[in-house]
């Protein structure tokens, strides 16, 4: 491609949206002017498909209303979207999820991706990075500050103490879930 296009272009690409892939639940807000009016609009649906490159980039959604499939193609770095969120991440493997069309109800479903079982998780979790160990030890040193503000009668919610304790059992009880799914 030309640079100077590729400039051009440049200033009009997006970074402020989320990645997200096929299979993913995805609720796009978009800007819908009637007349004079101006309104945001949501639309969230399944995105089965994501296609071109660059400027030219576009997705599709679909989502059952009143038992019929409605489909709808976003451009990914149009000015008329103004936020994008993703409600679910999808667990599929293909690019193109065109079979959902002939599926209906439950059959067209898509599994929710276990994030746990992403290969970055798993790594540093094997690599040592999360072990149950340290999050044990973080643990009693949190809760003797919580014993210790309580003891002179100063532990409120809201304390620093209190607070570090309760992240550090939720560090605990997460590690502990993901040892005991290995």
């Amino acid at each position: 491609m030309d640079p100077r296009i590729a400039e051009i272009e440049q200033r009009y690409k997006r970074s402020d949206l989320p990645a997200f892939a096929p299979g993913d639940t995805v609720r796009v807000r978009l800007r819908i002017r009637e007349g004079e009016k101006e309104r945001i609009q949501p639309f969230e649906g399944i995105c089965i498909g994501r296609r071109g490159a660059g400027i030219n980039e576009t997705f599709t959604l679909r989502r059952v209303s009143g038992g019929v499939g409605v489909e709808r193609i976003f451009p990914v770095h149009s000015p008329w979207i103004v936020g994008l969120e993703v409600v679910r991440r999808g667990d599929v493997r293909r690019a193109k999820l065109y079979y959902l069309r002939a599926r209906k109800g439950k059959r067209a479903r898509v599994r929710e991706r276990k994030w746990w079982l992403d290969k970055k998780v798993v790594a540093d979790t094997r690599a040592g990075a999360a072990s149950p160990e340290a999050g044990a030890e973080e643990l009693a040193e949190a809760s003797d500050d919580v014993a210790a503000e309580v003891a002179e009668g100063v532990a409120v919610e809201g304390s620093t103490a209190v607070e570090s304790a309760e992240g550090a059992i939720d560090e605990t009880i997460d590690e502990a879930e993901k040892t005991a799914t290995d």
